[in-house]
């Protein structure tokens, strides 16, 4: 069950820009809250609340339950806009789940057990191709990360999606199949890869010119008998 945090809200009756800036001089930040087929909510929150919210991180996959006039609403945010300059946030969109809802949801991805990673004891690096990844499951089972383990695996080698094991009930969001990291080879390693080979393919090369002429050393001249044959003329 995931953890829910407490928002306290108040009413914001009144829509539109200049509404919004009469509410963001009181400290305050302007939100809604949507979906479940039920009409949209104009509120308003405490801004310092809001930020500290934002800045501990994965605030887009956090249930809330928006405390307003007494009545508690579970939400979990979908968007929020912030100011350029300052990085104060500016507005909040909250979704409304209902019982059982299933949701999509952006999933940071994380790694593991690289000392595991022989690419990684060659000298390759971790390339995370893909920071988060889509994902459909139900409101109160949100995974906080993907975790993606580097076990065997060598340079030039990837893992994907469908090579990860997905908690009970969750899935991706689309039928692609991203690719989340890679072992990205060090500098010069294709030169020291076509180097070995070339050392490895040297002594058969030079072996078989060699072998070439030892076969036309043993074989008759044209037209001379066989040394067996000449002994028997004598």
């Amino acid at each position: 069950m995931a953890t829910v945090k407490e928002l306290e809200a108040t009413a914001r009756p009144r829509a539109g820009k200049g509404a919004s800036r009469a509410v963001r001089r009181e400290g305050r930040i302007p939100a809604v809250i949507y979906g479940d087929n039920q009409p949209p909510i104009s509120i308003a929150l405490d801004e310092l609340e809001v930020r500290k919210r934002i800045l501990a991180g994965r605030f887009l996959t956090t249930i809330f339950d928006i405390v307003l006039d007494g009545t508690k609403h579970r939400v979990i945010p979908r968007d929020y806009q912030v100011e350029p300059l300052r990085d104060l946030p500016l507005h909040v969109d909250f979704l409304r789940l209902g019982e059982g809802a299933t949701i999509r949801v952006r999933v940071p991805v994380h790694t593991s057990n690289p000392e595991a990673a022989p690419g990684i004891k060659r000298g390759g690096t971790v390339s995370v191709v893909a920071h988060a990844v889509d994902l459909r499951c139900p409101a109160d089972a949100i995974p906080e990360s993907i975790e993606v383990d580097l076990t065997g695996l060598e340079i030039n080698h990837s893992r994907h999606l469908s090579d990860i094991p997905l908690p009970p009930n969750v899935r991706p969001a689309t039928k692609a199949n991203p690719t989340l990291v890679t072992i990205v080879p060090p500098s010069g390693y294709a030169e020291d890869v076509k180097a070995t080979a070339d050392a490895a393919a040297a002594p058969a090369a030079a072996a078989a010119p060699a072998a070439g002429g030892a076969a036309k050393a043993a074989a008759p001249a044209k037209g001379a008998a066989p040394a067996g044959k000449a002994a028997d003329k004598k």
